[in-house]
């Protein structure tokens, strides 16, 4: 019985990773930087996400350093759904200046 579902858990492990795999193929271009030919604030997200899929954390960050901030965030705002939290309004703003800082630092320091 473990056997078979060691066998079902790689099955499925593998296919996962197939599709992840192919998900490079299906990723969107930057219309900012095909037109202007200049990054614009969210390039690398697409590539920062499908790093942390892969589970390449480190590479991640370096690729999109407001991941972690973003990634927060969002989580954050998905448990503030769920359950109520007494101080939701001030770690919800921390959280989205924290980001905007993370994404406006590594804005400028893509042009330095």
């Amino acid at each position: 019985m473990v056997i078979f579902g060691l066998l079902i858990y790689l099955k499925m492990r593998l296919k996962a990773l197939i599709i992840f795999l192919g998900l490079e193929s299906f990723m969107l271009p930057c219309f900012t930087k095909q037109l202007l030919g200049v990054d614009c604030p969210g390039c690398g997200l697409q590539r920062s996400l499908l790093f942390l899929i892969k589970g390449e954390f480190i590479s991640a960050f370096l690729m999109y350093p407001a991941i972690y901030p973003m990634l927060l965030l969002f989580g954050f705002l998905g448990l503030n759904k769920i359950y109520s939290f007494k101080h939701s309004n001030t770690i919800t703003i921390t959280l989205m200046v924290s980001t905007v800082g993370f994404i406006l630092t590594n804005y400028i320091l893509k042009f330095i």
